[in-house]
């Protein structure tokens, strides 16, 4: 997922949802089935018209890398293709797709596949994938609606504790003080708190708070989006312990410190500690350059267990697509090895395929723990019409430290369960 795509989670549910609610209610249902297309290799469609690909892009950086990467397999393959980045990518998606003139191939949110999916848009062609493989189960699990794998995840970024190492040694502390579980993480944050700035901050919203409750209760919803987990007892005591954490001053959210989002504390050292995803560095390279931090491991849940989230998007290919088989072909090649770390190193993300780990570590030693956190990572909920309860959940959380968890949960259990019926 690019930065500037991720740093939209700022205000992930509001964002979010509106896309969502764009993109599942225009479209016009390419195929009969009631769900997306899926082929044999011997039934893609082929032909000779050129191929339109259609990205969200972070910037000119990622636009680039993307473009340069297309015409060099456009000469390899001697099919012809032209690269768009999207000014407004959910709107431009739903009307391509509502016009019956989608582009072949386009970035899909986790969001919207089930609206797309549901109604026939997308081509199911992740089985059909030379490296399927490859990719880490969890990114694939974001990507399958109804039991089928949809489409190549192209890059991710996961949630980390990104601490400002001038103000951990300011307060006394060493390497042996990293919080490994929730208790040490608030006793430096207590330390940490000090005139001017807050030990922990994080935007109030599922897709920051959600790593906690992923560690101990399992979110809102299980891995694959088919049960609603709401209201298990680990996510009561999660957010319980935050709510302890911001009543005791040690932490606040974002927009409490005037902040938009947690990178935004964080560079302008409002907060020691930030919970925040890999696309943070961006921000602290060109914004803030003078800060300097370091990536730790999100400490465990009173259970032992860890958990982060995830956020991905994945190379949608358009069912009603004249050339599957070139789109396909694009993707693999987008999605190799070679090509990710390419990516990588042009514009942040971290590559969706194991096969790229080992380098990507060595390139990246600093940023390690963002990929750790793919062993035990869950993604956003992608049942259809989700991202509306998120949304309606991320309106609570911003009043957590004198709302009930159990309160919260309960109804946000309730309005997951009605989707699944």
């Amino acid at each position: 997922m690019t930065r500037k795509i991720s740093r939209a989670l700022i205000s992930t549910g509001a964002l979010l949802a509106v896309g969502a609610l764009t993109l599942t209610g225009c479209g016009s249902g390419f195929s009969d089935n009631g769900g997306g297309s899926t082929t044999g290799a011997g039934d893609l469609t082929s032909s000779d018209k050129p191929l339109t690909v259609l990205i969200g892009s972070s910037g000119d950086a990622e636009t680039t890398a993307v473009t340069d990467a297309v015409a060099a397999w456009s000469k390899k393959s001697g099919v012809k293709a032209t690269v768009t980045a999207a000014s407004d990518l959910n709107q431009q998606l739903s009307q391509g797709f509502a016009a019956g003139t989608p582009s072949d191939v386009f970035y899909q949110s986790t969001d919207a596949l089930a609206g797309y999916a549901s109604n026939g848009s997308l081509l199911a062609y992740g089985d059909q994938l030379k490296n399927k493989d490859d990719f880490y189960e969890t990114l694939k699990k974001s990507f399958t609606y109804d039991g089928k794998f949809y489409c190549a995840p192209k890059d991710f970024s996961t949630l980390q504790l990104i601490i400002n190492t001038d103000m951990w040694q300011k307060a006394g502390l060493t390497d042996a003080d990293v919080p490994t579980d929730w208790e040490q993480l608030t006793s430096v944050a207590k330390k940490l708190t000090a005139d001017g700035h807050v030990g922990l901050s994080m935007s109030g919203e599922y897709a920051r708070v959600g790593a906690f409750m992923v560690a101990d209760g399992g979110g809102l919803m299980n891995a694959d989006s088919t049960k609603a987990t709401a209201d298990a007892p680990g996510n009561v005591e999660a957010l319980d312990y935050l709510k302890g954490m911001l009543n005791s001053g040690v932490m606040k959210f974002a927009a409490d410190v005037g902040a938009g989002w947690g990178g935004e504390a964080f560079g302008t050292q409002k907060a020691a500690m930030v919970v925040e995803g890999n696309w943070i560095t961006g921000a602290m390279t060109n914004d803030y350059p003078g800060v300097k931090y370091k990536v730790v491991e999100l400490p465990a849940a009173p259970s032992g267990n860890k958990g982060t989230l995830q956020f991905t998007n994945c190379w949608g290919i358009a069912a009603d697509s004249p050339n599957q088989k070139a789109a396909l072909d694009l993707v693999e090649y987008l999605t190799a090895t070679d090509q990710q770390l390419a990516f990588s190193k042009a514009f942040g993300p971290m590559p969706s395929i194991q096969s790229a780990a080992d380098q990507w570590k060595q390139d990246n030693p600093d940023l390690v723990p963002f990929l750790e956190g793919a062993a035990y990572a869950q993604g956003m909920p992608t049942a259809k019409g989700a991202a509306d309860v998120v949304t309606d959940f991320n309106g609570q959380i911003g009043s957590l430290a004198t709302a009930d968890p159990k309160t919260i949960l309960d109804s946000t259990q309730k309005n997951l369960e009605a989707l699944l019926k």
